[in-house]
């Protein structure tokens, strides 16, 4: 099988602020080629590490892909630093010079020259054209390896993957597919999930299976490989299948969707709507639900009744009920659920109150506590948790209990 590795530049991405996410897409696109990423790199403007980087990626891969750096300032060193590491040398071309200028004539522009340095080539390479931008990618074939070098910017590193390298790669693989596919379980923990099925995934060296924690939820990653994407795809599907058998409605999703986009198809279909009455998650069900396309269908209204004064005006929770259990407490959540399905008059009204910290717990209700409810028509119900985390991790995880609450009614 081919392996690949990807070489990120640029200072940028070695700072808090900026996340390579070119490496992400182009190992699902390189996966689903047959190639595997065995490596991925982030290297700052520096010339000796990136040459370093270059010169040990030969080594070790057929296919040596770098993002970013081939633009047309000082710092942009991608061009030069692989010529050196390849011992080729730098030639002007002449053709993708005059595209350089035609594209800035054609934004009422005279060419800087400082941009000339994006038509010099590397020696033996195919220059690749980039459409969006001024920088123009590079192909070549060096010693049995593929090296590619394709601009930063994703909106012109994507096309030009897709439509000049992918089907040089696709050629190279030789019939092999990889296809991935990730299940996702709410409710169980990491070890109890690998307990139910390792009998089952075994058994298997094609599909291979990987177990991870995520936040709230524990995601089985399915790897298949075969000669197309079809058999790959029946591959998993055996194995999904069985998978399923073990662990039942704890999966809620079996191709990486996310818990509110499955609550919100099952709402959809079902013709239901619904509206969330928040306390201590503050908005978070109501972010989550509106951020899936469409869910005006199906989402109604948000309350964010922080204050138990806006518990009682807003939703209609008795003032003694808050003072007999706390706004902590089963009673109130049920009690905030059929205010707000009252108030909106929504198929489901979801509620979730509790204490997400640091502060403000106590011995018998302390920091993690949260009670969850959901109220239709027919009766109301609730479930008492207690979440472990710090605060961004308690809210997040109250709000997938809420959602998947909501999820299993369904079902």
């Amino acid at each position: 099988m081919l392996t690949a590795e990807i070489i990120a530049i640029g200072s940028e991405l070695l700072t808090p602020e900026r996340v390579d996410t070119n490496s992400l897409w182009l190992t699902e696109r390189l996966n689903r080629l047959g190639i595997e990423v065995k490596l991925k790199t982030v290297v700052g403007d520096d010339d000796a590490r990136l040459e370093e980087a270059v010169r040990d990626a030969l080594k070790r891969s057929r296919i040596i892909i770098t993002t970013g750096g081939l633009g047309p300032t000082e710092d942009d060193i991608t061009r030069k630093t692989v010529a050196r590491a390849l011992g080729r040398r730098l030639l002007l071309d002449d053709r993708v010079l005059q595209t350089i200028r035609e594209r800035f004539i054609a934004m009422g522009r005279a060419m800087p020259e400082i941009n000339a340095r994006q038509a010099m080539i590397i020696e033996g390479a195919e220059a690749l054209p980039n459409p969006h931008g001024t920088a123009p990618g590079l192909y070549l074939e060096h010693d049995g390896r593929a090296v590619v070098l394709l601009p930063g910017p994703p909106r012109e590193m994507r096309p030009m993957f897709e439509d000049h390298v992918a089907p040089k790669l696709e050629a190279k693989a030789g019939g092999v597919r990889v296809v991935r596919r990730i299940l996702r379980v709410v409710g169980m923990g990491e070890s109890a999930v690998d307990e139910r099925i390792a009998p089952v995934y075994t058994q298997y060296k094609n599909p291979t299976t990987t177990i991870l924690f995520n936040r709230a939820e524990v995601e089985i990653h399915l790897t298949a490989r075969a000669a197309s994407e079809q058999e790959a795809e029946l591959l998993l599907d055996g194995l999904a299948g069985q998978i399923e058998e073990r662990l039942g409605d704890a999966i809620f999703a079996f191709r990486g969707e996310t818990m509110e986009e499955v609550v919100g198809l099952r709402l959809a279909v079902g013709g239901y709507t619904v509206a969330v009455a928040e306390s201590c998650t503050g908005g978070l069900i109501a972010q989550r639900l509106t951020e899936v396309p469409g869910s005006s269908a199906y989402f109604l209204e948000g309350v964010v009744a922080y204050s138990n004064e806006a518990k009682r005006r807003t939703l209609g929770v008795p003032q003694e009920l808050i003072e007999r259990h706390g706004a902590v407490s089963a009673p109130v959540a049920e009690a905030m659920a059929e205010g707000v399905r009252r108030l909106t008059e929504a198929d489901f009204g979801l509620a979730v109150t509790g204490i997400a910290g640091p502060t403000g717990g106590t011995a018998e209700k302390p920091v993690g506590l949260v009670f969850i409810a959901l109220a239709d028509d027919a009766h109301v119900e609730h479930k008492r948790l207690l979440l472990p985390g710090d605060r961004h991790l308690i809210r997040w995880r109250a709000s997938q209990a809420a959602l998947d609450l909501l999820r299993r009614r369904l079902i």
